[in-house]
C-alpha cells in the first residue's frame, strides 16, 4: 500500500489564522494528502526574562507553548472536518530555520506552504528572511502564500525559461510545467504558460551603436520557437501560451494581476550576474507579489 503524501505547513507564531492555513486545507483536500502543522514559536521577551528567573521563565515558556498548541489545535479540527488527517506540533526555538529543514528532510513532504512576509527595503538590505533562506535552501516544492481569493486555484500560471538551453536549465523548465500541471489537474484550475524574455542588452551593444532592428527579429523568431517547443511539448493550448518582452518579474507580476491568476510555479535558480546582485526573479516577485508562488529548487527531481 502507498504511503500518503504528506503537506508540510509552517504556521505563523501569533496564534492567527493567515492565508497560508485556508490555501493549505484546500490542496491537502484536492491531493488527498495528510497535512502536518507546525509552529515555531521564540518570543524574545519571554527568553531574556530567564535572565532574572529561569523558573518564571519556564514556566512562561511552558505556558505559552500550551496555549499555542490549544489554539492550533481548535484549527485543525475545522480542517478534519474538510475530511483531512491533520496533525500539529508546536516547537520553542530560537533558530526556525534550521528547523524547518529538518522537519523537510524527516519527513519528506510533497509540498512546504508558509505565509509570505513582505519586508521593507532597509530590512531586506540588512537581514536575509527566513522566506528568502528557505527560497535558496528548501529542497521541496515552496509554495508563499501571501494572498488567497480561492482556497483552490483556479488559474495557475508557470513561468520558464526555454532560452537557456543547458541541462539543469531544460530539467528545471520540465520539472516547473510538471508541478503545475499536476496541480491544475488536481485542484480543475487552468493552466498557462509564460515566458518573459529580456532583450535590453541588444540595446546596449557597443554603447547602443550596434542595436539593428534585424538583430531584435531575429531573437524574437529563436525565443518564439523555443517557446512553441516546449509548449507543444506539453500540449499547452495555444491561448494559454503567453511570450512577452520585458523585465521578467514585472511581466510576469502584471501579467499575474490582469489575468487573475491564482499561483505561479517557478524555479529559484539565477540567471547572470547582474541578477545575484539585485536578486533573482523568484526574489523580485517575492518581495511584493500580492498573490502566492511556488518555487521549484533545481536539484528537486521528477
Amino acid at each position: 500500500m502507498a504511503e500518503i503524501e504528506r503537506i508540510l505547513l509552517i504556521a505563523s507564531p501569533l496564534m492567527n489564522r493567515t492565508p497560508a492555513f485556508d490555501r493549505a486545507a484546500a490542496l491537502a483536500k484536492a491531493k488527498s494528502a495528510a497535512l502536518h502543522i507546525v509552529a515555531f514559536d521564540y518570543v524574545e521577551g519571554i527568553a531574556n526574562a530567564g535572565l532574572v528567573n529561569e523558573t518564571a521563565i519556564e514556566e512562561m515558556r511552558e505556558g505559552y507553548v500550551f496555549r499555542h498548541r490549544e489554539w492550533l489545535d481548535g484549527q485543525a479540527a475545522g480542517i478534519r472536518h474538510m475530511g483531512v488527517h491533520v496533525t500539529t506540533e508546536v516547537a520553542w526555538t530560537k533558530h526556525p530555520f534550521e528547523d524547518i529543514l529538518d522537519h523537510i528532510h524527516g519527513i519528506d513532504p510533497v509540498m512546504v506552504i508558509k505565509d509570505l512576509l513582505h519586508e521593507s527595503w532597509l530590512s531586506r538590505a540588512l537581514f536575509t528572511s527566513l522566506d528568502m533562506r528557505l527560497l535558496h535552501s528548501c529542497p521541496a516544492p515552496l509554495h508563499l502564500v501571501a494572498k488567497v481569493q480561492h482556497g483552490i486555484p483556479r488559474k495557475i500560471l508557470a513561468a520558464v525559461d526555454p532560452f537557456r538551453v543547458d541541462d539543469q536549465a531544460e530539467r528545471l523548465n520540465d520539472r516547473i510545467i510538471a508541478e503545475a500541471q499536476t496541480l491544475a489537474e488536481q485542484c480543475n484550475a487552468e493552466l498557462h504558460l509564460l515566458y518573459a524574455y529580456d532583450l535590453s542588452y541588444v540595446y546596449a551593444l557597443d554603447g547602443g551603436f550596434g542595436y539593428q532592428p534585424s538583430v531584435i527579429d531575429e531573437l524574437y523568431r529563436h525565443e518564439r520557437s523555443g517557446f512553441a517547443k516546449l509548449a507543444d511539448r506539453y500540449g499547452v493550448p495555444d491561448d494559454r501560451r503567453h511570450l512577452m518582452m520585458g523585465n521578467p518579474a514585472k511581466v510576469i507580476e502584471t501579467f499575474m494581476l490582469s489575468a487573475g491568476i491564482d499561483v505561479v510555479v517557478l524555479g529559484t535558480v539565477h540567471r547572470d550576474i547582474v541578477n545575484k546582485l539585485i536578486g533573482s526573479t523568484t526574489e523580485q516577485l517575492a518581495h511584493h507579489l500580492p498573490s502566492s508562488l511556488l518555487t521549484i529548487h533545481p536539484g528537486s527531481q521528477l
